[in-house]
């Protein structure tokens, strides 16, 4: 009877990874196809990882599909808060108590969690994060728009590292850059489809520095105060990338191609942006599979020649 339900949950599990997966995989291609760079048993656990980002993302987005913004707040019931607190006190039981009495995302982090030190603080300033589209959609300035950017994003970092597993703290901090960056990339890449929300995640204090009116961004002109804008915008998101790069060193072995391929794909999405002539109200900025596949033996090629050095 033992073997039984032990069997029974095995199965269980597998198939709570699979859904994660399937989650990963239709939410973000650049990422998935970077997961499979990963050790089978990480790769798992870093879909658990992502679906959950996703699922509570999904909420919001949801809501705000079908609420009005309306003076910086949104017109309507409480049920996405009141989803976001059921997320919270489910992934609080799992710490709490282990084992899972949730959906196949709470069944697969009861499992990870067995196996990856992934610390429950980040989950919770995640979910802050996130809960913050329900209020907020408009950032004064960077600094305001960075805690945003850290909630959503340099959580994840702080998620996956132990996943990843990593020999210095220092890892940690270029974890958090890279997940800043990638934010700033989707916030690039997403504006016309954000304003169409009533959202408006570039600064605006840099908005108007550039002399860019919200109105013009409502209304999708593309300008040269505009391109000036979204370049100060990439050359940021740049420095972040380029500052995570360092931490990629104190990664285990295991990790590092496909953390590199995942940052690197993903800034390949601000060449997009450039080739598409800054045009991101009509035009989405996606990366074609011929990129991803020419970067697999390059950063392979790569990885190769540091441990060689090293070795």
């Amino acid at each position: 009877m033992i073997n039984r339900r032990q069997c029974m949950r095995q199965e269980q599990i597998v198939e709570a990874y699979d859904y994660c997966r399937r989650v990963t995989q239709r939410a973000s291609k650049t990422f998935y196809w970077g997961s499979m760079f990963l050790p089978p048993a990480k790769r798992e656990a870093i879909w658990a990882v992502y679906a959950f980002c996703r699922v509570v993302d999904d909420i919001v987005d949801e809501a705000l599909d079908i609420w009005t913004p309306r003076r910086g707040h949104l017109v309507g019931s409480s049920a996405p808060i009141e989803e976001l607190e059921y997320w919270r006190r489910s992934l609080e039981r799992i710490y709490q108590r282990g084992g899972s009495n949730g959906g196949q995302v709470q069944l697969a982090w009861s499992d990870m969690l067995e196996r990856y030190n992934v610390p429950l603080e980040p989950v919770l300033d995640l979910l802050q994060g996130v809960e913050m589209d329900l209020a907020a959609c408009r950032y004064k300035t960077f600094e305001d728009l960075y805690v945003y950017c850290y909630r959503v994003a340099g959580t994840v970092g702080l998620l996956t590292s132990p996943i990843f597993g990593y020999h210095d703290e220092a890892a940690l901090i270029h974890a958090v850059d890279l997940g800043v960056a990638l934010q700033l990339t989707n916030i690039l890449r997403d504006i016309g489809e954000d304003a169409r929300r009533g959202r408006i995640y570039l600064p605006q204090d840099e908005m108007r520095r550039f002399g860019y009116s919200e109105a013009e961004l409502m209304a999708g002109v593309i300008n040269d105060s505009f391109r000036d804008l979204v370049r100060f915008q990439i050359a940021r998101a740049d420095e972040y990338y380029l500052r995570s790069q360092a931490g990629i060193a104190f990664l285990h072995a295991d990790c590092r191609l496909a953390v590199r391929l995942s940052g690197s794909l993903y800034r390949h999405i601000l060449d997009r942006i450039r080739l598409n002539n800054y045009n991101v109200f009509t035009k989405r900025a996606s990366v074609p599979l011929k990129t991803k596949l020419a970067a697999v033996p390059q950063y392979w090629f790569m990885q190769r020649m540091e441990m060689r050095v090293k070795g």
